[in-house]
């Protein structure tokens, strides 16, 4: 174990000794801050499970982070505007160089060409282009994709106004780079302004469960009915099952045996949906702190002073952060130890701590 930041400070994960023992240890994965994340990357633990394709395989120890997991990304918008301007520069420093040393092994994809042919339909689904201010936007399902979606429309004309009161189409007035030849698809990819917003990857999953499978009709027929009857082997034969009481669990469970590379683009992977080792991304923007992101987005692609990120719908129900604490708290840890595997690459790129469920935590 390696200690950082004096007498404050909080073990994290020496993941080589983990690798070389055979099994990751039970042990504390506290990341108190960003900075902190340096240490994982310098102890270049990660790098060998990548190398060595351990990542799908291996035992995930108890996870366990600081009591205030998203404190430094939800706190950031009340800091002055200097302190902010310094934590948003420090944050993109380590995502970047987060990604260009994960990326430089040798079995990590180093462009689109070297994607399978799965891989590069879905990243090409993902990225929408926008030709006369020069940009390209890989979009992530609950990650405010609704609303940049609504701001393109508004850049190419097709809506007068972010505010316009419609039911949002995700297809209709909107270039995507799939539809786009190779040779214009490479030229775009060189030279435009490319960007994408990710979020905690637990939240985005919770955020997905709540929306889908208990609002969303559709999802529940087509995935909740699925879901209800593969694990509750009691309605396995039931035909009045309605898919509308799926449990967080069963969710779960329903995600490790899905392949990530398959799966809805609403629980996908985000690393999956948008490449980060294929497409060299020039900004990656955070819902944590969304407005300042989306302006900054929004000055450097030149839009119109009229242009303004939509504010969020006054029906709209965050996921806070006791709801997160409470669903993974009352999640069977060996459910979530297999979980995180899955989602290690969202978590370690972007600076996201894993999260806290601890008996102690969880208790309060």
């Amino acid at each position: 174990m390696k200690k950082a930041g004096g007498p404050s400070s909080c073990s994290v994960i020496n993941f080589r000794s983990a690798v070389n023992l055979g099994s990751v240890r039970r042990s504390s994965a506290v990341l108190p801050s960003v900075l902190t994340f340096l240490v994982i990357i310098a102890s270049g633990g990660l790098l060998l499970m990548i190398e060595k394709g351990m990542l799908n395989s291996m035992e995930t120890p108890s996870p366990r982070g600081s009591v205030k997991r998203l404190d430094f990304f939800r706190q950031v918008g009340k800091q002055s505007p200097d302190a902010v301007e310094v934590d948003s520069q420090i944050l993109q420093e380590i995502r970047n160089r987060t990604i260009r040393t994960v990326c430089s092994q040798k079995n990590m994809p180093h462009g689109i060409g070297s994607l399978s042919p799965l891989q590069r339909k879905t990243l090409l689904q993902h990225i929408l282009v926008n030709d006369q201010h020069h940009f390209l936007y890989c979009y992530v399902p609950k990650v405010a994709c609704s609303n940049w979606k609504r701001v393109l429309k508004v850049l190419n004309g097709a809506l007068e106004s972010v505010h316009v009161k419609i039911k949002m189409d995700h297809q209709s007035d909107l270039l995507f780079l799939s539809s786009l030849k190779p040779e214009e698809i490479n030229y775009r990819l060189k030279h435009y302004f490319k960007f994408m917003f990710v979020r905690e990857p637990m939240e985005r999953l919770l955020s997905a469960y709540r929306n889908k499978f208990g609002e969303i009709e559709s999802y529940q027929k087509k995935y909740g009915v699925e879901i209800v009857k593969r694990y509750r082997k009691s309605r396995a034969k039931d035909a009045s099952v309605t898919g509308d009481d799926v449990t967080f669990a069963e969710f779960v469970r329903y995600l490790l045996d899905e392949d990530a590379e398959r799966m809805n683009e609403h629980w996908m992977p985000v690393y999956n949906l948008c490449q980060p080792c294929a497409v060299s991304y020039d900004f990656i923007g955070s819902y944590e702190h969304l407005e300042r992101d989306s302006e900054f987005v929004l000055q450097r692609i030149g839009a119109p002073p009229h242009v303004r990120f939509p504010e969020r719908q006054t029906w709209y129900k965050p996921v806070t952060t006791e709801t997160l604490h409470y669903y993974l708290c009352t999640l069977p840890q060996k459910l979530l130890r297999e979980l995180l595997p899955k989602y290690i690459l969202d978590f370690s790129l972007y600076a996201y701590p894993l999260p806290n469920t601890t008996t102690e935590h969880c208790r309060h």
